[in-house]
């Protein structure tokens, strides 16, 4: 198996760790507060992530590495998960899957950004349209206005992004999973006090099922699920293995149905599959090298 196609089956393992991650928050939310659930697994992932890279005695990132481990800790670490979770407490996890559908978009508009490259006319419509989906989308759920919960979601695209975008970037330089270690562990002192502010009171009243869902958040969507994504990036290219998230609101809808017991309808399909085909013809529209 070559490079281009370990980095895809990477991604899309990834992908569906990531594609657990809203109706895990969903679960969780009505007993742990918001606050908790999104910093306090960074916390619990912080300190795998610690023990990881003094086991291997990784080498401490230098300047210029260590601000870009700022913005995807950002990101990732901090933005997505609050963000997400506030969006849990008003709107379904399947509902967030289908806003969240823009998201292979908005990453690979963050990485253009970041880079030499210049999309084309194409790519910028394509874009401009599957945002236009996800705010009809949002104003029909929200009876013609955002619920608070869309706003959140919006606030976790642009964090992930990000994440994403300058993740991938450096996980060139500096592996795939050590870049997820050392932006969690950049995160913790500023984590640890909201977290333990924001932690439960009466621990052993949460049901048993609750602490599960919260350590798959910490344990697989805050640092397991990025060892695959960054790992698949590095691999096989940013550009064709963000792909893969095009297959991320279908394992968030499908998840929120089987594990929630969400209700599903047409209306949510449809919306998720209009958006998906925005992202993929935006994926085929040429990008081309900025002139220096």
């Amino acid at each position: 198996m070559n490079n281009e196609s370990k980095g895809m089956l990477l991604g899309i393992l990834g992908v569906v760790s990531f594609g657990l991650t809203l109706p895990a928050t969903r679960f969780v939310i009505p007993y742990l507060d918001p606050i908790f659930v999104g910093l306090g697994r960074a916390v619990i992932a912080a300190i795998f992530a610690a023990a990881l890279l003094i086991i291997t005695k990784q080498p401490i990132p230098n300047k210029n590495q260590f601000y870009r481990l700022v913005i995807i800790a950002m990101g990732v670490v901090i933005g997505f998960p609050v963000f997400s979770a506030w969006a849990m407490q008003t709107v379904p996890a399947s509902h967030g899957g289908v806003v969240l559908g823009v998201l292979p978009l908005a990453t690979a508009i963050v990485a253009v950004l970041i880079s030499r490259e210049r999309p084309s006319l194409g790519f910028w419509v394509s874009g401009v349209v599957g945002g236009a989906i996800v705010i009809v989308y949002s104003l029909l759920n929200g009876a013609g206005s955002f619920q608070i919960g869309n706003i959140a979601l919006l606030g976790a695209i642009v964090s992930a992004a990000i994440g994403y975008a300058f993740g991938g970037q450096l996980s060139k330089e500096m592996g795939g999973w050590q870049v997820i270690c050392w932006a969690l562990l950049i995160s913790l002192p500023f984590t640890i006090g909201p977290a333990w502010i924001h932690s439960p009171v009466e621990v052993l009243n949460i049901p048993v099922s609750v602490w599960f869902g919260f350590l798959y958040l910490a344990l697989v969507s805050q640092l397991l699920g990025f060892f695959l994504w960054y790992k698949g990036l590095a691999l096989g290219g940013v550009a064709r293995v963000s792909q893969t998230q095009l297959i991320q609101p279908f394992v968030t809808i499908l998840a929120s149905a089987l594990l929630i017991n969400e209700f599903i309808d047409v209306q949510t399909i449809v919306f998720s599959l209009l958006i998906v085909s925005t992202v993929i013809i935006g994926k085929k529209m040429p990008i081309y090298e900025k002139s220096k």
